[in-house]
């Protein structure tokens, strides 16, 4: 029988005359130098290269290790880790450190494999699965290299660095997300859609509060900022209404800047500060977080998703208020819309009132809250990345990137328990306030009620 494996010796110091015993040890340092990259090298090399591609290896096994089993004993603090700039900063460097070493191991254990004293048949087989060998895992690596660089332009983008966690109140996390159409300059508009998201932080399980942007009256907080300037409410008295709809606080905010002085340091707006106030006052909760989403963009979000699908139970017309018609998103069961379409979808206030873009909205928001799946965010990575970083804006700190994605896989797997405070339930001219309060309140206690996603068995 042959035997394949060449002895040391002959690695080092090989007999150049005979092609058979080059041959073998040929491809003796390709295989070794793949499955352990360094080994080529300490055999039939240089030695100290040798040594620094073995330690690299054995400490990018024993991370991927650590991390395998941090991931099953506590999977927030790995996602922390990974959420974090800086921490996506040093596993970029590492990710192309090593891929770079790859290559000069690769390359060099082709060098030292002195293929040209093989046989001349399979010289060519061996300089290929050599260079393969090579060239595919410092690839992986450099491509693994440009998805962490990225998710850390998306982090520092979007998310606030620093800053401390936040603790849940009454066992929730509240979001306010803000819709508007303002792209670069998004802070000159008035939000064009208002929603809340309560999230119990224990069970994942989700409250989404409609809040029309007509809603007049809003009382704020008691000892708010914005309860010095209206203490009975945003009240216009004889002015236009509109002027004091609740989606104006952000244009009053704005156009106050003195009010909030610490909002801009902050990484929020005086007109967010003001939104905020006034929400916590329609809805009797306090806001933690929020998030503004730029609507010119949401398309490109959905596009990188891959589409959304939803339940369309009526026909939509695509056209500008008073315009012609210029397309229809007709109604169907499981319709998979894409960026253009779901963005119409949402928005199109042809022959609608707000109350049923609202509704739109709100089927759209949780249909990409249910598309963002593992599988999506590995194939979809860098393209949700550079959507993100034009679509979104909010406060949220990087410290809680890793507890509140590990919480938003557990409201993924529960219903959404939606709460419209839209007529008939809330006349949104002169809204019962307290009546308001206890439906927000009822949503959430439902929404906690609900801890287990599978449908109940059949008696």
């Amino acid at each position: 029988m042959t035997v394949l494996l060449a002895p040391r010796a002959s690695l080092r110091s090989p007999d150049t005359g005979s092609e058979q015993l080059m041959t073998r040890r040929a491809w003796w340092l390709v295989a070794v130098g793949f499955l352990l990259p360094g080994s080529a090298q300490v055999l039939a090399g240089n030695r100290r290269l040798g040594r620094v591609g073995i330690v690299a290896t054995l400490v990018l096994l024993g991370l991927l290790v650590l991390g395998g089993i941090l991931w099953l004993v506590s999977r927030s603090f790995v996602l922390t880790i990974v959420g974090n700039a800086v921490g996506l900063l040093v596993l970029e460097v590492l990710a192309f450190a090593y891929a770079v070493l790859w290559l000069v191991l690769g390359f060099d254990t082709l060098r030292i494999t002195r293929v040209a004293r093989a046989a001349p048949r399979l010289r060519a087989a061996i300089a290929a699965v050599a260079i393969v060998a090579t060239v595919v895992p410092a690839g992986a690596a450099a491509y693994g290299g440009t998805l962490l660089d990225a998710g850390r332009g998306l982090v520092s983008s979007v998310f606030a660095f620093g800053g401390p966690s936040v603790d849940p109140i009454d066992g929730q996390y509240t979001f306010m997300l803000l819709g508007g159409d303002a792209g670069a300059d998004r802070v000159g508009l008035r939000p064009d859609s208002i929603t809340v998201v309560s999230v119990n932080a224990e069970t994942g399980a989700a409250t989404m509060i409609g809040v029309p942007r007509n809603m007049e009256r809003v009382p704020f907080p008691e000892g708010s900022v914005m309860a010095t300037q209206y203490p009975n409410g945003f009240d216009c008295g004889d002015g236009d209404p509109a002027d004091c709809y609740i989606n104006a606080a952000y244009t009053y905010g704005q156009n106050n800047p003195d009010l909030f002085p610490d909002a801009e340091s902050d990484g929020s707006s005086p007109g967010i500060e003001a939104t905020r106030e006034a929400v916590e006052g329609a809805t009797g909760i306090p806001i933690q977080f929020f998030v503004i989403v730029d609507m010119q963009g949401f398309d490109d979000l959905v596009d990188a998703l891959g589409g959304i699908t939803i339940d369309i139970p009526y026909d939509v017309p695509i056209a500008i208020e008073g315009g012609p018609v210029e397309e229809w998103i007709y109604a169907g069961d499981d319709v998979v819309l894409d960026g253009y379409h779901a963005l119409w979808y949402a928005r199109s206030r042809a022959g609608a009132n707000d109350y049923q873009r609202m509704e739109r909205q709100r089927v759209v928001q949780e249909a990409v809250i249910a598309q963002f799946t593992p599988q999506t965010l590995l194939t979809q990575y860098a393209a949700l990345s550079s959507a993100g970083q034009d679509l979104v804006q909010t406060d949220i700190p990087q410290s809680m990137i890793g507890t509140l994605t590990d919480l938003a896989e557990r409201t993924r797997a529960l219903p959404i328990t939606n709460v419209e405070l839209v007529p008939p339930a809330v006349q949104t001219y002169d809204p019962d306030f307290p009546a308001v309060h206890a439906m927000v309140a009822e949503g959430i206690a439902a929404a906690d009620a609900v801890d287990d996603p599978s449908p109940s068995p059949t008696p």
